[in-house]
């Protein structure tokens, strides 16, 4: 889900008319109709038009109309309360801004678009309209959609601070707990639900990066033995790995990781829902944990969601983001590599983009732009 912040439809009204009526029966064919008569006609077609108005208004639409969404600053704060606050760790000041961007949207459960709503989006060129269809289930509610945004939201955090401390150096020890395994896979009826991940060929696992690290490094197809504890007793099991896209092996097994951070970092933020935030938090986490102004008085926007091993992932409305970005101040925008298609041909003037795959690149952006060398920064293009 993209990140939404339900805001109510308004529109402008246009304009309305009527014709004037005939002269017949009591009055000349020649004659015009008294002041009286044009003065009653006049009325009707105004209060005609008026509820034509409200009811248009209020009228639910099928349509999910998507438009630029507020921005936040991750290095500053929401209600006196700083967005990211760390302890644990010295932190330093920043003289710039690093801005998340949201999309504000109506027509979701909960939140429905009007019939003039729709007809505005469509009218206006940073909004987007798409049937509603496109984007929910039927059978959704709205209790659905916040707690699922609310969720995504929470793991992003998680992620970010991960990929974040890990960037900088720090390890970051987590407990490897199995949440299911792939039908099929080599993992499939030989690890279980709740078995404990502890060690592979011999080598004690204590992140989940080096558990993806080295299944990187491993070939597809090779038997890897697992060191598990299962129900508090140890015991060892074989799995055969399978391709991994983008080379090395997988277990085809699912993780639920539990992490332990060796510094405590808290993200605050209200009103905002989804996973696309993931990448300007971590940017936060990392500025504020280096002595470098890394941003040094610049305002840098941008969106990706971000994984734990750093990778940026693509996200939903990138183009109302590029408005929204714009019209709070950023004079630069990094893009998910995934969303290149979407950015190219909607870059608002004074905004430049980046392009970024990963936090490491990420990173190196908000750096450059800092010290004044970014100019050779790779950005969208078309084909």
């Amino acid at each position: 889900m993209d990140d939404t912040t339900p805001a109510p439809d308004d529109a402008d009204l246009v304009g309305t008319g009527a014709l004037e009526p005939e002269t017949v029966g009591l009055y000349e064919s020649d004659a015009a109709a008294p002041p009286g008569a044009r003065s009653m006609t006049l009325s009707i077609a105004m209060l005609v038009a008026a509820v034509l108005f409200a009811v248009l208004a209020v009228v639910p639409a099928p349509y999910v109309v998507s438009s630029p969404g507020p921005t936040r600053d991750t290095l500053g704060e929401q209600g006196g309360t700083p967005l990211i606050s760390i302890a644990g760790a010295p932190t330093y000041p920043s003289t710039g801004q690093l801005r998340l961007t949201t999309v504000s949207a109506t027509g979701g459960p909960g939140y429905p678009s009007t019939v003039l709503g729709v007809v505005r989006g469509w009218f206006d060129g940073s909004s987007a309209v798409r049937p509603v269809e496109e984007l929910y289930p039927p059978d959704a509610s709205k209790d659905d959609v916040d707690k699922a945004n609310q969720v995504q939201m929470t793991s992003s955090q998680e992620n970010a601070t991960v990929a974040a401390l890990e960037e900088l150096g720090y390890g970051v020890p987590a407990t490897l707990t199995v949440a299911g395994t792939t039908t099929g896979s080599g993992a499939d009826g030989v690890l279980l639900v709740d078995d404990v991940l502890v060690s592979m060929d011999g080598t004690a696992l204590t992140s989940f990066t080096q558990l993806t690290d080295t299944l990187k490094a491993t070939a597809a197809g090779a038997t890897v033995h697992l060191g598990v504890e299962r129900a508090g007793s140890p015991t060892d099991v074989d799995v055969v790995t399978t391709a991994r896209t983008g080379g090395g092996a997988q277990l085809g097994v699912l993780i639920n990781p539990t992490f332990t951070p060796p510094i405590d970092v808290k993200i605050k933020i209200d009103d905002i829902g989804g996973s696309s935030a993931g990448t300007m938090f971590a940017l936060g986490i990392i500025d504020k944990l280096t002595p470098e102004d890394e941003v040094n008085g610049n305002v840098v926007a941008g969106t990706g969601t971000m994984d734990i091993s750093g990778e940026v992932g693509p996200i939903g409305g990138i183009r109302q983001k590029l408005v929204g970005a714009r019209r709070d101040g950023a004079t630069w925008f990094l893009a998910p590599a995934d969303d290149c298609a979407e950015v190219v041909g909607h870059v608002p003037d004074g905004l430049r983009v980046v392009r970024i795959a990963t936090l490491h690149e990420a990173r190196e952006a908000i750096t450059a732009i800092g010290a004044g060398t970014a100019d050779s920064l790779p950005t969208c293009t078309a084909g």
